[in-house]
């Protein structure tokens, strides 16, 4: 508990959404299962084990010191949630969420949900990839963009900021889907986008018919019962491919799979798509450093042929 009191110590403002302590990357041991974000404006704490009243108001009174000293015209708000098995919790400890709850990133702004579920609207670890897509498609203006597994289509926006023409984003969630149309709106991004809230592996068809595309993005669950289990299930994505993409066109892969390291996705890509090419690993946020890389995100990119 230590090392999240101390950083909670020197935290210095943010504007953006970001995470703030990473215990989860096993560089502070003892702490393994505390991670805390700046949602702006409010703080989120997130344990992986029961965190009792005493350890709570340590951390309540660490921030109340702290934002008293750098934001004391400003109240605290801040989130508690436990993700402990047979203990999942979530709990408002000060101040309030607003509603609706709206962040920046990279001068992008997204809608979240901090006091409900454990998804909350936006994957602060996934911060370089938005900003890789961002980069690439400003190089390669007006081009055709596939985002499978979209999410809240947080992709599609960065995308159709830097200049894409078109962006297809795929989930099967409806819930996910209206929630990024809602992101569209928020940046002022009226034109350009689609939506399919429909099951990946039933709608290649579709998929197929509005490609090929200059980028395809791949960032599925690692594991989600009835639907997508990485182990079995990403050869399915890599399979389609060398279809999907236009001559030159690049591919990002993301696994967020403990238990899968980076060489999973490098040896199903020489097996099943040995055509495309492996460019580079994209690095992770800086404050999820992990001791074993491996272990944490990885974002592959891959290109194919001209």
């Amino acid at each position: 508990m230590q090392a999240l009191l101390d950083t909670i110590a020197t935290m210095e403002p943010c504007s953006d959404a970001t995470r703030l302590f990473h215990g989860r990357g096993g560089l502070f041991p003892g702490c393994e299962h505390l991670a805390l974000d700046s949602y702006t404006p409010v703080f989120v704490l997130t344990s992986f084990l029961p965190l009792d009243d005493a350890a709570l108001s340590q951390v309540h009174t660490a921030l109340t010191a702290r934002w008293q000293h750098i934001a004391s015209d400003q109240p605290l708000n801040w989130v508690y949630q436990c993700r402990a098995q047979g203990h999942l919790e979530t709990r408002l400890m000060a101040g309030t969420v607003p509603d609706p709850h709206v962040v920046q990133e990279g001068g992008a702004r997204f809608r979240v949900h901090v006091n409900r579920g454990q998804n909350h609207g936006l994957f602060l670890d996934m911060a370089e990839g938005r900003r890789w897509v961002h980069d690439y498609v400003a190089s390669q203006p007006r081009c055709k963009v596939l985002n499978l597994f979209a999410y809240t289509c947080a992709f599609s926006v960065v995308a159709l900021q830097a200049g894409a023409r078109q962006v297809v984003n795929v989930d099967m969630s409806h819930g996910a889907m209206r929630d990024g149309q809602h992101n569209h709106q928020l940046n002022g991004i009226t034109a350009g986008a689609s939506f399919l809230a429909h099951d990946i592996f039933s709608t290649w068809g579709k998929i197929t018919r509005s490609g090929p595309y200059d980028l395809v993005i791949m960032d599925p669950p690692s594991y989600q019962k009835g639907s997508f289990v990485a182990a079995k299930d990403y050869a399915r994505l890599i399979r389609r491919l060398p279809d999907l993409l236009d001559a030159g066109g690049h591919a990002l892969l993301c696994l967020n799979a403990p238990e899968l390291g980076s060489d999973f996705l490098q040896q199903q890509m020489q097996e099943l798509a040995p055509e495309l090419q492996y460019v580079q690993r994209v690095a992770n946020p800086t404050a999820f450093a992990d001791v074993s890389p491996e272990r944490a995100l990885k974002v592959l990119v891959y290109r194919a042929a001209d």
